[in-house]
């Protein structure tokens, strides 16, 4: 076991105990000795490596392997390892033009041919990423390459900007624990369970990183939280629960995401079922009137003061904050008195006083699920509860594994999470022809002009074509998916990613960030540097 990591669990171990006698556990402090090297501790240990083809990098830098693309602070997109990049007029070919410059770790230059492998190797490893628009890779020259799809589609380019490139000449089944890239850091050690180290890369041909040396700790929430009070790490990701407890030396950096969570509702009435047999649909939220009137019950504000401690936005879309996040869409919540007006001109009545809603034969009683080891989720979901059931709605919270969930999240409310840089989430969320498929449309939402428009969008030759019809397909002012239109989801929060981080630690300019899958801080980590103010 390497050093660093081994100290640092002993000394979180002594704080621990300190803690459960009431003492003061002194440590020795390394904030005043780092210059060149950091001690982080951002989340879990990714499950498959640092293997792009594996789906690292996807909700952040990859670090050590450069993408063809990037994206500004703005969400503009910029150059990476390319110079150029241009669509035919179909929109079915993407020519990108690379640098030449551009050395893997081991010295070795990457060309059209590291391209090309790096894309047909992803297409087949049955990873996260989704490459089956992609018919073919060609190499053009050393540093042209063509990426032929089997039909237009504007969101291909977020695999430009995420698909690190690796090197067809050094690949083999052990690369995802000893990769070799061309991006600014390369690893020098992985002690499983435990860190990471990673070194800079003398090749790399971009901006050279202040920090020549970074630990990454592998430690829970209570852990990193308590590595961050003895002063054994320069930044720790901490939950909301942490963040009103001050620590010497340090101070919390709270960044924006589009890291939502949002309640699902199965759209279409019971009766089918899938080809597993799990039930489909479910009479209650398949009444519009119900899915807009627990939209409208929800105070959002309430919910980020109360569960979140503050630190996140109310959230009305799967996009907020986003280029393609349609602004016409944000409403005035918390409104009872509204949602009682929706629900009885609809019919929903309380027949027999007992204060809750019936409509005929069906009572307004709906369960709602969550992943039983997600604390966040569960508040949520019970305050969620708490504030429509003023309405006569009955919520039913209950806690479920994932397994669980999967099983019934056809016929059941569930709350989920998602939030990407890539619009293509907004497709597979709310597309007729994702119904059913794995998490995305699990309720079976559909509607065929936004059909029409999310098409549209696809086949767009360009992102910014693309957005309008993204945004339209929320709200094109008489239908959409947002709650002005079918209202399938209720969005309730987007949270803000906080980390402690050492006061003499600049970590530069920070963008919106995406779900928390990934370490999405590192996206600019070439741009921090020690203050010495």
């Amino acid at each position: 076991m390497n050093k660093p990591i081994f100290l640092i669990l002993a000394i979180v171990s002594l704080i621990f105990a300190g803690c459960s006698n009431g003492e003061n556990i002194e440590t020795e402090n390394h904030r005043d000795t780092m210059k060149d090297e950091l001690i982080l501790a951002l989340g879990n240990e990714p499950e498959t490596g640092f293997d792009p083809a594996l789906g690292w990098g996807q909700y952040g830098s990859p670090l050590f392997q450069s993408t063809l693309l990037k994206r500004d602070n703005d969400l503009n997109v910029t150059y990476d390892a390319a110079t150029h990049y241009e669509v035919s007029e179909d929109g079915k070919v993407w020519t990108v033009k690379l640098r030449d410059d551009v050395l893997f770790s081991d010295g070795k230059p990457l060309t059209a041919e590291d391209v090309q492998f790096s894309f047909e190797t992803a297409l087949t490893s049955n990873s996260v990423l989704d490459l089956n628009i992609l018919e073919k890779v060609v190499v053009k020259d050393p540093t042209s390459v063509e990426f032929h799809l089997h039909q237009a589609n504007s969101t291909f380019i977020h695999s430009l900007l995420t698909l690190g490139i690796i090197p067809k000449h050094s690949y083999g089944d052990d690369y995802a624990e000893s990769p070799i890239g061309s991006g600014p850091y390369k690893l020098v050690q992985w002690d499983k369970g435990q860190q990471i180290i990673i070194e800079m890369n003398p090749e790399y041909y971009g901006k050279v990183p202040f920090f020549k040396r970074i630990t990454f700790l592998f430690l829970n929430e209570d852990a990193a939280f308590a590595a961050a009070k003895a002063g054994q790490v320069d930044l720790a990701y901490i939950p909301a629960s942490f963040s009103k407890n001050q620590v010497p030396g340090m101070v919390l950096h709270e960044i924006q995401s589009v890291d939502n969570r949002g309640v699902m509702f199965p759209y279409v009435p019971s009766g089918e079922k899938t080809k597993d047999g799990y039930d489909i649909g479910n009479d209650v939220t398949a009444d519009i009137a119900i899915r807009k009137a627990i939209n409208l019950a929800i105070d959002r504000q309430a919910l980020v003061d109360g569960i979140l401690e503050g630190h996140g936005t109310p959230g009305y879309s799967a996009s907020d904050g986003l280029p393609w996040a349609n602004e016409e869409t944000k409403f005035n919540d918390g409104d009872l008195k509204k949602a009682k007006e929706i629900l009885s001109s609809a019919g929903w009545k309380d027949q027999d006083d007992d204060g809750n809603l019936e409509k005929g034969n069906l009572q307004a009683e709906v369960n709602l699920l969550y992943p039983a080891n997600d604390v966040t989720r569960q508040s949520l979901a019970i305050a969620v509860s708490d504030m429509v059931k003023p309405l006569g709605i009955q919520i039913n919270v209950e806690g479920k594994s994932w397994d669980e969930i999967e099983k019934l999240m056809h016929s059941n409310a569930v709350m989920m999470g998602w939030g990407s840089h890539d619009p293509i989430e907004i497709y597979n969320l709310f597309s007729g022809s994702m119904a059913g498929m794995d998490y995305y449309n699990s309720g079976y939402y559909s509607n065929p002009k936004v059909d029409e428009y999310l098409e549209k969008a696809l086949g767009s030759k360009s992102e910014d074509e693309a957005i309008e019809y993204w945004k339209k397909a929320q709200w094109d002012g008489s239908t959409g998916f947002s709650f002005l239109g079918d209202a399938p989801w209720a969005w309730l929060v987007n949270i803000n990613h906080l980390y402690l981080v050492n006061e003499k630690l600049d970590i530069g300019e920070q963008r919106i960030q995406p779900h928390g899958h990934g370490w999405p801080i590192t996206d600019n980590l070439v741009d921090w540097k020690w203050d010495e103010k």
